[in-house]
């Protein structure tokens, strides 16, 4: 084991693309969350829409046996409906067998698939000069897409849906006459083909990003009730694996199996343990429960800038804890009182003697909340709810954003 890598293989001061460790739980709740077929609810949502698939292919196939008189060869349209009612079929059949899952070779294969059945459907009605009024099995395509939306990335639905929209696009103006009564039945058709998959594309990717987001803060959550100096979840973590690797040398030295005195690839081994060890210890008297708070979540991380050099955070009884991480949540988290470059930067302290009460029971710890990004007036009145609980606070404004100093009382730590 190398030593710049610690005993979970991951090069010590590494950092996800976003500025985040990437083994941190937040980043680790996020990578589960967006596996295939692994972000919650998605499974009915897809239910839903091949539902609605489904309708609008019974809806297509009426129109299109009921204007059968009117096409000059049914054959091909015939085989473009046949193609996308097995297509339909197989990749249900396949995701209900597979469990929710969709690899990339088969979406290449359903796409060229679909192809075929755009290309059938043009083919059979090129002679009629009208693509908005008798296209059927190639508008089904787009809603055919709507399924697999949540088996697959977004950009590969886009992708998929750009070219529909090309191909419909380029056939209409090939061979269909655009004029003031045919113009809007031409858009429309195009528009009815193309929308479905985009806009559930949409939906999904804020569905996905709502459930992240809480995911994310339940986990931070939970670090409300930590002692004032704690290590965190994935110290946790990586506590047990260190346990559990000095175990297995101190077993092997007791039983015999390793001999004494160790050999130099063992005592190295060793000598890392121990000193991961002791950098855990010293981690766990300086950090507390708002540093794992800030440093474990993906999106706290990525925005809110924390400044506690005397580990005052500590301090904080769980209401206040709570109602502090709460407020932070909040600025961040109204999408409309955000702008690129949004941050937060949380200082406690320092404690003056003017701030201890009479009886030194007590003493103030001065929290700041600077702002960048965020104006006074998108900031929402559950805010200011969540900030009454940490303890009395000021407002002011410097240049459009919000600071915001908390008079935060707790007991003095002299008097425990």
């Amino acid at each position: 084991m190398s030593v710049d890598e610690n005993t979970l293989g991951v090069t010590r001061g590494r950092r996800a693309a976003r500025g985040l460790p990437i083994g941190s739980t937040g980043a680790r709740s996020l990578r589960q969350a967006r596996a295939a077929g692994a972000t919650l609810g998605t499974g009915y949502l897809g239910l839903g829409a091949a539902v609605v698939a489904g309708l609008q292919a019974v809806y297509g196939l009426i129109f299109f046996f009921s204007h059968l008189e009117d096409y000059p060869s049914v054959a091909p349209a015939l085989v473009a409906w046949l193609l996308y009612i097995a297509v339909f079929v197989g990749t249900a059949a396949l995701v209900t067998i597979r469990g929710q899952r969709l690899t990339g070779r088969m979406f290449a294969a359903i796409g060229v698939v679909l192809a075929g059945v755009v290309g059938f459907d043009f083919l059979a009605i090129a002679p009629l000069h009208d693509v908005g009024a008798y296209a059927t099995a190639s508008v089904a395509v787009g809603f055919g897409l709507l399924p697999v939306v949540t088996l697959r990335p977004a950009r590969e639905i886009v992708v998929a849906t750009v070219v529909l929209l090309g191909a419909l696009v380029a056939f209409t103006l090939a061979t269909t006459p655009i004029t003031a009564d045919t113009g809007p039945q031409q858009l429309a058709v195009i528009s009815l083909a193309v929308l479905p998959s985009a806009v559930a594309t949409a939906v999904l990717q804020r569905f996905r990003r709502m459930v992240q987001v809480e995911l994310d803060r339940v986990l931070v959550q939970s670090n409300v009730t930590q002692p004032r100096f704690a290590v965190g979840m994935l110290a946790s973590d990586e506590l047990a694996r260190l346990d559990l690797a000095a175990e297995k040398l101190l077993d092997g030295v007791a039983g015999g199996d390793v001999p004494l005195p160790l050999s130099p690839k063992v005592a190295s081994q060793a000598a890392s343990l121990a000193t991961e060890l002791r950098l855990h210890l010293i981690e766990g008297r300086r950090e507390t429960w708002l540093h794992h708070a800030v440093t474990e979540s993906e999106y706290l991380g990525r925005s809110v800038t924390l400044a506690d050099p005397s580990s005052l955070a500590g301090l904080l009884s769980p209401p206040q804890r709570d109602g502090l991480l709460q407020a932070v949540w909040l600025l961040l988290g109204d999408s409309k009182s955000r702008t690129p470059g949004t941050t937060i930067t949380l200082t406690l302290g320092p404690v003056t003697a003017a701030g201890q009460s009479a009886a030194g029971r007590s003493v103030e710890v001065p929290v700041t909340i600077t702002t960048t990004g965020i104006r006074r007036n998108r900031v929402t009145p559950a805010t200011w709810n969540a900030l009454e609980r940490v303890g009395e606070y000021t407002v002011s404004t410097h240049e459009q954003s919000v600071r915001l100093r908390v008079s935060c009382i707790v007991d003095n730590p002299a008097e425990a």
